[in-house]
């Protein structure tokens, strides 16, 4: 590898890395002080994708890596929450999609790129669970606000959009019981 390729891995990595700061606007929108980042989010999605591939028999690997990039274009643009997209939103990333991933070597750019737009699509068995788990960690996440402090009802938008689109019979009993587990 020459320098120029290091130069630009580390780049990728540092550009990437901005996601650890970068906080998750949902949750700063109803007053949450220290909310969780991308990163936050994107890890515990990525457990979730892990221990539940196994219960609808996905491709384990194919749902990690769609859930390691699926906000990797918010490195450079910020958590996108839906009432931040605008009509030049879906341009917007993925222009910022290509120009982080075009510090990456042409096979790795390229197997990123596919993971990122099968996801965006989501039209296969594996996007379809990255978009119901991630709806799913958010759940989990406004669950966990509710218990430090946070009222029901600033949170209800996240629940009500996490009962929406979880609809897998196996990943419904899961949130079922997050939701059950709310009512106590």
């Amino acid at each position: 590898m020459t320098n120029s390729n290091l130069r630009d891995l580390v780049k990728f990595f540092e550009t990437t890395g901005r996601l650890k700061r970068t906080p998750r606007s949902g949750w700063v929108e109803v007053g949450i002080q220290k909310p969780e980042s991308v990163a936050d989010h994107t890890f515990r999605t990525s457990v979730l994708c892990m221990i539940c591939s196994d219960l609808e028999d996905l491709d384990e690997l194919k749902l990690l890596r769609m859930a390691l990039v699926h906000d990797l274009p918010e490195a450079i643009l910020g958590d996108l929450t839906p009432s931040r997209k605008t009509i030049g939103s879906k341009e917007e990333e993925n222009v910022a999609m290509n120009q982080i991933l075009s510090l990456l070597p042409k096979e790795q750019r390229e197997k990123c790129m596919t993971d990122w737009n099968e996801y965006q699509e989501g039209k296969t068995r594996e996007a379809k669970a990255v978009r119901q788990l991630e709806k799913l960690e958010m759940a989990l996440q406004a669950k966990e606000y509710e218990e430090a402090g946070l009222t029901r009802q600033s949170l209800k938008r996240f629940i009500e959009s996490a009962d929406k689109a979880v609809v897998w019979p196996q990943l419904r009993i899961l949130l079922s019981y997050i939701l059950e587990e709310r009512q106590q």
